[in-house]
């Protein structure tokens, strides 16, 4: 099927491809349909080893489909890494980033201890920022994709489960340095509580409220797959989350209870709000609040923002189902994706 077309016009060279399916089915076709249809009668005696055999070739069939499954995982991994690099740390990104956390800096610089409610509304811009960008960044993701994923997946040319995984990990170092670079300059600036470890649980709790959002607008984005619509939702879903969240409302209507549950600013806030203040007994006495019933603003704050708040690890282990469980969502609804 090879041809040399050394100095021949270009009308006058052969269409190559065609030329190889033609060789392909003069040589090769009929010996490969001969090999197919040849059938061996097999006696009685020789069934127990080629069971034997066959069981043999099955489990090392399901070596080879593990060590295939973790080959397409690496290579799409780091093309996911490659992609992922221009689009995390595009200029325009790092500048929204860096922007918001000198503007949060300088707004609340070296806020005092006692100024409660001004430390909650940083807390809270903090949950808010950090819950709206990267659900609405990720809910693109999927859909974007559609196209080039049903390709490749019509093609065979990977497993769903190793795009996936490929996708979910490959986003994991990209979604975590912003958040992290942002909460140093913020958390310094405006005199959070001074302990290394007070700022280490502030920024694991950040990050991990990063990933469930992330994995909200991931689920957003597989189930509806058009970027439009699923924006439009996402935005509404934080929309509700931010004002159930138990800032700017306490007693929420029981109709919209449910809500705040659900929400995942309300469980973020909440852990913000512990580990700088944790149960509020330390802050009363400086306030004059160690008394009950006392109505100032302050001690109104303490007993509804900081007193009367849900258990830290209850918080966390809601926070771990809602990561597990946004992203098994969005698998589920590629699944239903066909090529």
């Amino acid at each position: 099927g090879v041809c040399k077309v050394d100095g021949v016009s270009e009308r006058e060279r052969p269409n190559v491809k065609q030329t190889l399916f033609a060789s392909y089915n003069t040589l090769l076709a009929p010996k490969v349909r001969a090999a197919c249809m040849e059938i061996t009668p097999v006696s009685a005696k020789d069934s127990y080893f080629i069971s034997t055999r066959c069981s043999e070739q099955g489990r090392n069939s399901n070596r080879v489909n593990l060590s295939t499954w973790f080959y397409q995982f690496s290579i799409l991994l780091r093309r996911s890494l490659k992609e992922r690099k221009q689009e995390s740390f595009n200029t325009l990104r790092v500048f929204q980033v860096i922007s918001a956390a000198i503007l949060a800096g300088l707004m609340w610089w070296h806020s005092d201890y006692r100024d409660i409610q001004d430390r909650l509304g940083l807390l809270f811009f903090i949950s808010i920022f950090w819950g709206v960008l990267p659900s609405f960044n990720a809910v693109f993701a999927f859909p974007q994709e559609r196209a080039i994923f049903m390709k490749e997946r019509a093609s065979g040319m990977y497993t769903l489960s190793s795009y996936f995984m490929a996708r979910i990990i490959g986003d994991l170092p990209m979604e975590l340095i912003l958040p992290t670079v942002f909460l140093l300059v913020t958390y310094w600036m405006a005199g959070l509580k001074p302990d290394l470890v007070a700022f280490l649980l502030t920024l694991l709790v950040l990050l991990g409220y990063v990933l469930v959002s992330q994995g909200l607008g991931l689920a957003l984005g597989a189930l509806i797959m058009d970027a439009k619509q699923a924006s439009t939702i996402v935005t509404v879903t934080m929309l509700a989350f931010v004002l159930t969240g138990g800032y700017y409302v306490h007693k929420v209507p029981s109709c919209m209870a449910w809500i705040k549950y659900a929400s995942t600013t309300y469980y973020s806030y909440k852990l913000f709000v512990n580990v700088q203040y944790g149960d509020g007994k330390k802050v009363s006495p400086l306030l004059g609040c160690s008394h009950r019933g006392s109505s100032t603003v302050s001690c109104k704050f303490i007993d509804q923002d900081i007193a009367g708040q849900i258990r830290p690890e209850l918080s966390v282990g809601i926070l771990i189902l809602m990561f597990i469980g946004y992203r098994l969502m969005a698998y589920l609804a590629l699944r239903r994706i066909k090529g």
